[in-house]
């Protein structure tokens, strides 16, 4: 197809009324052949065509909806037009409104949005009709095939106004699928090509775990391989690659025997050592292994209780004594919950093993087997009212780390229990205490016992992170992960499974204890007994609270955990001190912040977020990032370096969130003095005359060539600018994206080619405008729009939040 299709002239901005007095005089001389080309024409020209049609439709006597009438020629016609251009998203806006999506190519429909980055108008278009879902769906994973050239797509759309092909790879591609299998609930085995692709980052992580950072056992490293990997002949290839990549011959030989891999496959040498694998290996490892783990319990937390203490509960009836000792008036309960990885696959995680930790036992809740003998004895909602009643209960003291996370897989195991966050009350989140409490550069040495010293001991383990870390902090050693990524699924529960299970729950007991006793010593306030116990929340916190890290309200309202004393907030710094870098999830807060003055590096949509940190250490820059990402970076980076936004908020509330918190004080001077796409602040400021000239200059050099230079140089000009000046408030327009540089260029200091090619004819003539000011870093050319005093308008609660009342006058 041509691009040329995909290149229109801007809509002219024609009345649909005069436009319908034209229609109609042709309907009455029966010129339907000129009435057909005037509907077309003058489709292109309306500036909206979906409410053009309905005020024609409105002033149309004759619309009756079907027949020979006016109405009906002009809908017609409007479904032809939608059809010669997909690529205007206006067409599409138009099929959803007039449900006209059964009768158009969903591929052809779907594949200019998404090169324009409108994947949500994409979910919309098909939101009605379960056929094209899938169709759509499998389109999109065919494009995720590792031997289809997504080229082959993107090429005949380059015309695109607003062509963004960085945002048509294979992996935004693949969480679009998962996103639209999730939404629609279509079976994923629709998708093989993106489900494979998952499952291939799923082996490199596993790999990453158990051969690079060592920190998974040899038992859950091989479930989860042979879980991932199954029949699937293609994954069992890429898995003897890496094995063949990560250990020699024999190593390969003796995990590709543990994970069944067919001889078959196996590369020569590696089969030749597969069968001189005898059983003394076997035992020399396992030996190995033993001796491994006995010196493991020195550096990490030990449960204080012993063995017997710790029930397994898979029985009516011993759930029903679980709770009768659980629901007692002023007992403590430690809880935590345990559920097979998911590694990114669709459907939130169900909990497989509740547990609940008290002063003298440990009771593990096999979930899934009581919510099934509960089905069967006809006693469905007893589990789930016990559970409700235990978080329910404000003379029960519940303890949890990350307690929202927790409940939200509830919520996905049994549907009675969606409503328990609501409910909760006597809870303390240890996650939203860790957040309060006051480390010292020192403080990360308890007991004696220096973390980074242990890991040089150790030599494979990682820096302690999230319930690891505050354990190692307050009770002086980290708890062991390795058992973290089991398959708790999987019947019987091995014995370092049921270990690490009852550790996770009862440790927090130990925290609470630790930190009520001496609240001093951690740097939190005196009162920490009061505020924590018998005198919790009548509020219970949001999600969207925990995950947040500003101190609590002084009065201690809205706290759940310690409360810290008062402090001094930060000292009030400009935008131009201020630097960091956003995940790749915050990409529109990092534009906005830059809009705001703030050099704001931005991650690349592949980019791991590791990536941050380095960034981060290297630049010294804070990270922003949001989710699961923090728990990582911010042990990555110094004392305050990270911040985690909530990603569900809008760009505006999220920067209001990080300018309070890091008293990041804005002027209106400070608004656009940076360049959105490149983060460049210094900008070359050319006069109207002036760039009138290069505009003019730049069209005779371009047509001097085209008529008589061969092969392809570049021709530059050179005017006069007025000065080199920095303005104090940029403008905010922006040329037009996605035109063809002409081959003459302004070019800047630095082999810098100005833009200027894009500048519409009209506004070059428009007196007012006496200025335009040009990136020195990317070319891109700024002027004064019309509506740059509305756009500024918008950063009012930014310039009120930074206390600078001259500001908001002068943006009245």
């Amino acid at each position: 197809m041509n691009q040329d299709n995909y290149s229109s002239d801007p809509p002219m901005g024609q009345d649909p009324l005069v436009l319908l007095e034209t229609l109609q005089l042709l309907w009455t001389k029966h010129e339907l052949g000129k009435l057909k080309e005037e509907i077309r024409r003058g489709f292109a020209r309306l500036e909206d065509p979906l409410a053009g049609l309905l005020a024609m439709l409105e002033s149309s006597s004759d619309w009756k909806g079907k027949g020979h009438s006016l109405g009906y020629c002009i809908t017609t016609e409007l479904q032809l037009w939608i059809k010669a251009h997909p690529a205007v998203p206006q067409a599409a806006i138009l099929s959803i409104k007039l449900k006209l999506q059964p009768d158009q190519d969903v591929e052809k429909m779907c594949t200019p949005l998404l090169l324009q980055d409108k994947a949500n108008l994409v979910e919309e278009y098909v939101a009605e009709y379960p056929e094209l879902q899938r169709k759509l769906l499998q389109t999109l994973d065919s494009w995720c095939d590792p031997s289809f050239n997504i080229r082959d797509i993107t090429r005949p759309y380059q015309g695109l106004s607003k062509y963004k092909p960085e945002k048509f790879n294979c992996r935004v591609l693949s969480k679009l699928v998962f996103r639209l299998l999730e939404r629609f609930n279509v079976d994923s085995a629709l998708c093989p090509n993106v489900i494979n692709q998952r499952h291939l980052r799923t082996l490199k992580y596993l790999f990453y775990k158990r051969f690079v950072e060592k920190t998974m056992t040899e038992e859950n490293w091989a479930d989860h391989i042979q879980s991932t990997v199954g029949e699937n002949r293609w994954l069992q290839e890429q898995l003897v690659q890496s094995l063949l990549r990560h250990c020699d011959a024999r190593g390969a030989a003796r995990w590709a025997q543990h994970c069944r891999v067919p001889p078959e496959m196996l590369p020569q040498a590696v089969a030749e050592e597969l069968q001189k694998l005898h059983i003394q290996d076997r035992v020399e490892e396992v030996t190995k292994a033993d001796n491994y783990e006995a010196s493991r319990k020195k550096d990490y937390y030990q449960l204080p209780i012993p063995r017997e203490n710790i029930h397994f509960l898979q029985t009516w009836e011993e759930m029903l004594q679980c709770w009768e000792k659980v629901l007692q008036p002023g007992q403590v309960v430690g809880v935590d919950m345990e559920w097979k990885p998911s590694f990114g696959m669709v459907g939130k995680p169900r909990v497989a093993l509740l547990q609940l930790a008290l002063k003298d036992e440990v009771f593990l809740l096999d979930l899934p087997r009581l919510l099934e003998q509960a089905e069967a004895e006809g006693e469905k909602e007893k589990l789930p009212h016990c559970i409700q009643m235990l978080y329910s209960d404000a003379t029960i003291t519940k303890l949890g780390y990350g307690m929202s996370g927790d409940l939200s897989s509830l919520a996905a195991t049994c549907s009675a229990l969606k409503d328990t966050e609501k409910q909760m009350q006597g809870v303390v989140d240890l996650l939203a205490v860790d957040k309060q409490l006051q480390w010292g550069k020192d403080s990360r040495k308890v007991d004696g016992l220096s973390p980074e010293h242990s890991h040089e001991e150790r030599g494979v383990r990682q820096p302690e992170k999230g319930l690891s870390l505050l354990v190692q902090h307050v009770l002086g050693k980290p708890l062991d992960k390795t058992e973290q990524l089991s398959n708790w699924e999987k019947r019987p529960l091995r014995e370092e499974q049921i270990l690490y299970a009852a550790s996770d729950a009862y440790c927090l007991l130990e925290i609470y204890e630790r930190l009520c006793k001496d609240p001093e010593s951690f740097g939190l306030g005196s009162d920490l007994t009061d505020s924590l116990v018998g005198k919790q929340s009548k509020k219970p916190r949001a999600k969207k609270q925990l995950n947040k890290q500003e101190a609590p309200s002084p009065s201690g309202q809205e706290c759940q955990g310690p409360r810290m004393e008062p402090s001094r907030p930060p000292a009030p710094i400009s935008p131009q001190e201020f630097s960091v870098v956003c995940d790749n999830m915050l990409q529109g807060l990092g534009r906005y912040l830059r809009c705001l003055g703030v050099d704001v590096r931005l991650l690349d949509n592949e980019d791991d977020h590791r990536k941050a940190a380095e960034i981060a250490r290297q630049e010294g820059r804070v990270i922003l990032t949001s989710g699961l990402p923090y728990q990582t970076l911010r042990s990555q980076v110094g004392e305050g370096r990270c911040f985690s936004v909530n990603c569900s908020e809008k760009a505006k509330e999220q920067a209001l969130q990080v300018l309070k918190h890091f008293n990041v004080q804005v002027s209106l001077g400070d608004i656009f003095s940076r360049c959105q796409v490149c983060n460049c602040n210094k900008y070359l400021k050319v006069s109207r005359e002036a760039m009138k000239q290069l505009v003019e200059s730049s069209r005779q050099v371009s047509g001097e060539h085209s008529a008589g230079c061969l092969g392809s140089q570049s021709c530059s000009v050179t005017v006069p600018v007025c000065d080199t000046a920095q303005p104090g408030c940029a403008p905010h327009s922006e040329q037009a994206e996605g035109m063809e540089q002409c081959e003459a260029a302004v070019v800047l200091a630095g082999d810098t080619v100005l833009q200027i090619t894009a500048i519409p004819p009209g506004v070059l003539d428009r007196a007012e405008l006496t200025d335009f000011y040009c990136c020195t870093c990317c070319g891109k050319v700024f002027w004064e729009g019309s509506h740059f005093g509305r756009i500024v308008s918008q950063f009012q609660d930014v310039l009120v939040a930074s206390g600078d009342t001259r500001n908001i006058y002068e943006l009245s």
